[in-house]
Formats: C-alpha cells, sequence, structure tokens
C-alpha cells in the first residue's frame, strides 16, 4: 500500500464498499458524489489507479455511452490489505484508550459528524472570486 496517495485509497474503498452490493461498478458522477469531490479531481484519481492497474473502465451492458469503474483484481487484493489494516489499528487505539475513553471518543465522533452534516463546508468551485477578497 506504500506509495498510495490516501485520497487514492479512498477512492479504492469507496468501489469496494459499492461492489459489496453489486459487481457492476460505479460511474465517475455517482464516485464524485460518494466523495464530495468534483468529476474532474475524480478521474485524475481513476486515471492514476487504472495506470497502477487498481481499477479499470468498462462499458455499462445496458447503455455504452456510461463507463463505469470497477477494482480489478490487484486493486481488491490492495483493499482488503488497506482494510485489514484499518482494523488492527482500530483495536490496537481501542486497546490504548480502554473503554471508557473509547466511548467518549465515539460519542464525540458522532457529534462531529453531525454538525458537519449540518454545516458542509461550501464547495470551492462554486465560488466566485470577485475581487474583494483580501490577500493573505
Amino acid at each position: 500500500m506504500e506509495g498510495h496517495k490516501p485520497s487514492e485509497m479512498t477512492l479504492l474503498i469507496c468501489i469496494a464498499r459499492a461492489s459489496h452490493s453489486s459487481d457492476v461498478g460505479l460511474k465517475v458522477s455517482e464516485i464524485s458524489r460518494f466523495l464530495g469531490l468534483t468529476p474532474p479531481t475524480v478521474t485524475q484519481l481513476i486515471n492514476s489507479l487504472e495506470a497502477k492497474q487498481m481499477v479499470e473502465r468498462q462499458a455499462d451492458a445496458s447503455d455504452r455511452r456510461v463507463v463505469r469503474i470497477k477494482l480489478t483484481e490487484q486493486g481488491k487484493i490492495i483493499t482488503r490489505k488497506a482494510k485489514k489494516h484499518m482494523d488492527t489499528t482500530l483495536n490496537k487505539m481501542v486497546e490504548y484508550l480502554g473503554e471508557e475513553e473509547s466511548d467518549q471518543l465515539a460519542e464525540l465522533l458522532l457529534k462531529v459528524h453531525a454538525f458537519m452534516k449540518d454545516n458542509p463546508p461550501p464547495n470551492l468551485d462554486r465560488l466566485q472570486m470577485n475581487g474583494d477578497e483580501k490577500l493573505d
């Protein structure tokens, strides 16, 4: 897993999770929506992962204009290793913190998640620069 950018790994895991329900693959627009990234950013990540033979593009069976992104066997192996590593790390963290602090952390993370859901960051692509901004 060394050498993979965190965003590449996030994209691999996103595709892997979607693959559990079906083996159809995801459209770029679906990945973009799931991850909160712009389609051009997702396309760059896909290009990088495709060059590393982690994902492949396939035409949709029902609509040849639609391209779906699927994990290759190598991509599936990497995501399984990543999940195993994350599970191990989480278990070590729970042991390190102990039950009471782990429960407190979980409670705080749920609160932070609820707050972020109610207060999403602005979409930077839609913010317009009008020249009034102060430069740092």
